[in-house]
């Protein structure tokens, strides 16, 4: 039988091993579950997706759909498939989601990536029946694996960050990967949002100013000890 390593903190192994718990049963279990509730969800992401009338697009958050239309209606306007630059400026022209926060705790202004994402429109309209580029359809199946890996059951902008990041082909994958957001990094500051923001019991209503600056202090803040113990593991691995 195939054997998988799974790999924990110090502080997850020692309580596993004091609670004695059975790691193999409850790993098979767990990947079971992640294993269909992943392939449903790609299930979900044919071809022709359409937003309103698909019903499998309830897991993508309100924001998230609203971001992937944005994409879709872009492109529409230029006569061509969706790419996956359309996605990222949607996700910039969105203005008010998680992933532009994650990008901006780790140093990348927004508003820099639509400068070279303007680039798009100046390219001739190419007719198409498709609605989306493979790269977009990859990077969208992405982001339903990266949600997955979080423990979510739902996709974010934050999902459609990450699925950006990991989709090697899309030009939005080479700008925010040459503008310093690593998978790996960015995966971090993911996490550290979210516990940031759910820290701080902040409410659904738009943060203001000195709320967005506190929290990404905050993030920053975490993300230093889970580099660290990241960077040790990695240390501890390395032949």
């Amino acid at each position: 039988m195939p054997k998988i390593n799974v790999y924990l903190s110090d502080e997850l192994a020692d309580a596993v091993k004091q609670a004695n718990l059975p790691i193999s049963a409850i790993c098979q279990r767990a990947l079971e579950q992640a294993v269909r509730r992943v392939t449903a969800m790609h299930e979900s992401l044919h071809d022709e997706v359409d937003l309103e009338a698909n019903v499998q697009f309830s897991r993508f958050t309100k924001r998230a759909q609203t971001i992937v239309s944005l994409a879709i209606d872009d492109a529409r306007a230029d006569n061509r498939p969706a790419t996956t630059a359309d996605l990222l400026a949607a996700i910039v022209d969105e203005n008010e989601n998680l992933a532009l926060r994650v990008l901006r705790s780790m140093d990348i202004e927004p508003q820099e990536l639509s400068a070279a994402l303007a680039a798009r429109h100046a390219r001739p309209a190419e007719p198409s029946d498709q609605r989306y580029e493979d790269a977009l359809k990859e990077a969208l199946r992405l982001a339903v694996t990266e949600a997955m890996g979080l423990g979510h059951n739902y996709v974010g902008s934050e999902h459609l960050l990450l699925g950006l990041i990991a989709e090697p082909a899309g030009s939005a994958g080479h700008q925010l990967r040459s503008a310093g957001a690593d998978l790996r990094l960015t995966r971090r500051a993911v996490a550290a949002v979210l516990a940031g923001w759910a820290a701080r019991n902040e409410s659904a209503a738009t943060p203001t100013a000195d709320v967005v600056t506190a929290l990404t202090s905050a993030v920053r803040e975490q993300l230093i000890p889970i580099t660290e113990r990241l960077d040790r593991l990695e240390q501890r691995l390395t032949p």
